[in-house]
């Protein structure tokens, strides 16, 4: 389809003019055509944008989508205790029936909140991939490995075999929406054999590596005890700095662990809702901003959310780090929507997205700005980060097909998934009759 969004206040994200207001935004073959002031000429089919504001899609640079089934499960623990006594025995009552379901849930809030991009760490990775394409989403897929024991062989560990037969089937499906990338969980859940085949694999194959860094201050310090080192240098020692990495929460990372960090170019994905309700900490964001390192933002699973609403992280990651500071100039409302566009884009080596601009990819999200909440607008931004909330989204469109309008899903069935969840993955999964 070919459209013409007219008279819409348009969120470019480019510094010399992040905001067009009364602007027209043409989209065809999936791209944007052109973008300005003065209506084009060409047959598309009109979009009436008065009162709506046009954004770049958002992207969620950390999160384990089908996790959806434990949304509100096991509240109150920390992250060990959650993690070892109630997540993992209940994930290993998935399969892939469960899965699809999950996974069509959080693609379904995702697309409401105008996300057009994710970045997944998980298991049950060609369900997922299926069902992500079907609903018309970007993503980055990457298969978590962990390994507790000494012996591992990448060609024959089940996940690093999974990881491979991942690769060959999914990495640039359908033009580029689908990407892989190699995975490893996290520091405590495998061991050095894992961390230097990991990084030889993603070297080999032009692959970034998607992975939990530093996540809580126990993590941190019972690894500088075992190897008299913290996660980052450990991983770095075995090259994993290597090719490009995006560290999820760095909530206690060292000055030396930043600015490794910084030479290597790896992006911090900052987690601030889930590290929150977890007790984890906040990340040193200040401190990665001063160094240049590439900030983009994420979820993490609904689990430990409780939602997939990139607004609501948007907003906290401007706040608290002006708290921490007292410095009210500490991120501004530009910088935080940049951590969920273009660094997101970044992130996922994407140079075709996070922006509105003529030849990108058009990935759009829609607001209505005439809502009691949002009124009046002196700032756009500003209303954007401190006042807008996932559900003004009315339109998301991914490269340029419209995947949700107005409160209906058009690329997947809400109403089966949600019936699945009920009848068959809370009983399955988490013993709920």
């Amino acid at each position: 389809m070919e459209y013409l969004f007219e008279n819409i206040t348009a969120v470019t994200m480019d510094r010399d003019e992040p905001v067009i207001k009364g602007a027209y935004i043409h989209v065809k073959d999936g791209k944007i055509a052109y973008l300005g002031t003065v209506r084009p000429e060409c047959e598309a089919e009109r979009i009436d944008g008065r009162h709506k504001v046009a954004i770049p899609g958002l992207i969620n640079c950390h999160t384990h989508v089908p996790m959806t089934a434990f949304r509100g499960y096991a509240d109150g623990y920390d992250l060990q205790t959650w993690l070892n006594q109630y997540i993992f025995p209940a994930e290993d009552r998935l399969d892939d029936r469960a899965v699809a379901a999950c996974t069509d849930i959080g693609l379904a809030e995702m697309m409401a909140s105008g996300i057009s991009s994710f970045s997944d760490m998980y298991m049950f990775c060609d369900t997922i991939a299926e069902h992500t394409e079907a609903a018309g989403l970007k993503m980055n897929i990457a298969r978590g490995l962990t390994c507790f024991s000494d012996e591992f062989d990448f060609r024959t560990y089940p996940s690093a075999v999974e990881t491979s037969e991942l690769l060959g089937r999914w990495n640039g499906a359908d033009g580029g929406r689908i990407l892989v990338d190699a995975c490893i969980h996290g520091e405590y859940t495998s061991n050095e054999k894992v961390w230097r085949s990991v990084a030889e694999f993603a070297a080999e194959n032009s692959l970034g590596i998607h992975l939990h860094l530093s996540e809580t201050k126990s993590e941190h310090e019972q690894c500088i005890q075992k190897y008299g080192r913290t996660p980052a240098r450990v991983f770095a020692d075995c090259g994993v700095f290597d090719v490009p990495v995006n560290a999820a929460h760095c909530v206690w990372v060292s000055g030396d662990d930043i600015r490794l960090m910084a030479e290597s170019g790896a992006t911090a994905v900052h987690n601030p809702v889930s590290n929150m309700k977890l007790a984890s900490g906040i990340a040193p964001v200040p401190e990665l901003k001063r160094a240049g390192i590439n900030i983009a933002l994420g979820t993490d699973g609904v689990s430990s959310n409780n939602s997939h609403d990139m607004f609501e992280e948007i907003k906290l990651a401007a706040l608290i780090h002006k708290a921490t500071t007292f410095d009210p100039k500490m991120i501004t409302a530009f910088e935080a929507i940049e951590m969920a566009t273009v660094n997101g884009a970044r992130a996922q080596r994407r140079e075709d997205s996070g922006r509105l601009r003529e030849g990108f990819d058009a990935d759009i999200a829609v607001l209505d700005f005439d809502r009691p909440h949002l009124t009046p607008c002196h700032d756009v931004m500003s209303n954007l980060v401190f006042s807008a909330r996932g559900s003004d989204v009315v339109m998301n469109m991914v490269r340029g097909e419209i995947i949700y309008k107005d409160g209906e899903f058009l690329t997947l069935d809400i109403e089966r998934a949600k019936y699945e969840m009920e009848r068959y993955v809370l009983p399955t999964v988490c013993g709920v009759k």
